[in-house]
């Protein structure tokens, strides 16, 4: 049995895409996966299970349970943990709420994102490392625009982000 975080993409508890997390938590526990737990409401979900392949089958599921389709990104604590040390941003010294990891499904070419111009989006930064982005938003996320324009890049990548507490949450849960 192996222990995953699913990382849902794009979905809320109300309005569009919405998917309750004690709704989430039926659907997936009716799926024969163990230890189903969400972490926050803004679809973070643990669970364990032998299916080496989690993510189509819970997008399967939500597809047909609330009618959304959204991406699912699936990482094992093993995965998270890499993640974590692999962060080239000097997160002890940031606030952990404006510091974000892109995750990344698809493994893309190591420079997939040399054509952003680091110097237009600063003081927001941002570096590419394997299937995660790291970026640090000192003004918050909210109102910056590299968010959009790495997700502009082409070929278009499936990407969901998550703020420094989450990671470190989520590497908790699964560990």
């Amino acid at each position: 049995m192996t222990r995953y975080a699913a990382l849902l993409r794009g979905i809320n508890v109300g309005g569009q895409n919405k998917v309750p997390m004690a709704e989430l938590r039926k659907v997936m526990t009716g799926l024969g996966w163990g230890d189903v737990r969400t972490y926050l409401q803004s679809g973070n979900a643990v669970l364990t299970t032998d299916d080496p392949h989690p993510g189509p089958v819970l997008e399967r599921a939500l597809a047909e349970h609330f009618g959304v389709r959204v991406p699912v990104l699936v990482r094992t604590a093993e995965e998270l943990r890499a993640v974590a040390a692999a962060c080239p941003l000097p997160v002890a010294e940031l606030d952990p709420a404006k510091v974000l990891v892109l995750f990344i499904e698809e493994e893309p070419a190591e420079d997939h994102f040399a054509g952003l111009d680091a110097q237009l989006w600063a003081p927001d930064t941002f570096r590419h490392i394997g299937r995660a982005v790291y970026c640090h938003f000192p003004h918050g996320m909210g109102r910056s625009r590299l968010p959009a324009a790495l997700e502009r890049v082409r070929p278009a990548l499936t990407m969901t982000g998550r703020n420094w507490r989450t990671v470190q949450r989520l590497i908790e849960l699964t560990s």
